[in-house]
């Protein structure tokens, strides 16, 4: 699997680049404070649904689906960058080559960016989104019993730190980069850390969001 210099240059690109675009997104909304106030006031009279029920519901039109779909748009936009960044460290593992425009900094520097990265990314979700969603959806539920979705970032986070104190060490030089042992570090939590990607994305889907939201509802969330 080869990659291209241009494609290089853009995963690096974003991989480096300060997560702005997560504050902005989250900041765009002004009325984000009043509805956590709203989601408050009517969470005693909104029941969880433990169970959904699996009768068709009325097709979306096209502005309704895009109204519901869109908090799943914005974060598989953040999770495609993710996924990028992860496929160029991955294949030079794979490959036991490193791209051949990175030098061994710029390629160290890619995959703790990439970290940095997804750790900002999963405190603005327990911080700011999962809150709110968790009002009526138990997929974003916290706590003693928590969702599979938080279960995940814990258990991806463990394998992050593994990684991250790998790259360190190569970066200060105590220790020569190996990609076999990058390969191996990163197999730790692949797995999980591809499911939830994808399921996060699909648990943020139109079809899902309108089983617990209204429309406006929908237009003052917090992303």
């Amino acid at each position: 699997m080869s990659t291209s210099s241009k494609d290089v240059e853009e995963v690096i690109d974003r991989a480096t680049e300060p997560v702005s675009k997560q504050e902005e997104i989250l900041g765009e909304n002004e009325e984000r404070e009043e509805a956590l106030k709203d989601i408050e006031k009517e969470e005693g009279k909104i029941e969880k649904k433990e169970e959904k029920e699996e009768d068709a519901l009325p097709k979306l039109s096209a502005a309704d689906f895009k109204i519901y779909n869109s908090m799943a748009e914005h974060m598989n936009y953040f999770h495609n960058h993710f996924r990028q960044t992860w496929t160029l460290l991955k294949t030079a593992t794979t490959n036991n080559q490193r791209p051949r425009n990175l030098s061994l900094r710029q390629f160290l520097q890619t995959g703790l960016s990439f970290l940095s990265q997804l750790e900002l990314h999963h405190g603005i979700e327990e911080q700011h989104i999962f809150p709110v969603l968790a009002r009526k959806m138990p997929e974003f539920a916290n706590g003693k019993n928590a969702a599979e979705l938080l279960r995940q970032h814990r258990e991806i986070h463990k394998g992050m730190d593994v990684m991250q104190e790998y790259l360190e060490k190569c970066r200060d030089g105590e220790t020569e980069l190996s990609l076999r042992v990058l390969g191996e570090k990163m197999d730790g939590f692949g797995e999980v850390l591809w499911k939830h990607l994808d399921q996060e994305v699909e648990t943020l889907g139109a079809e899902n969001m309108r089983r617990y939201w209204s429309r406006e509802e929908m237009k003052r969330m917090p992303m």
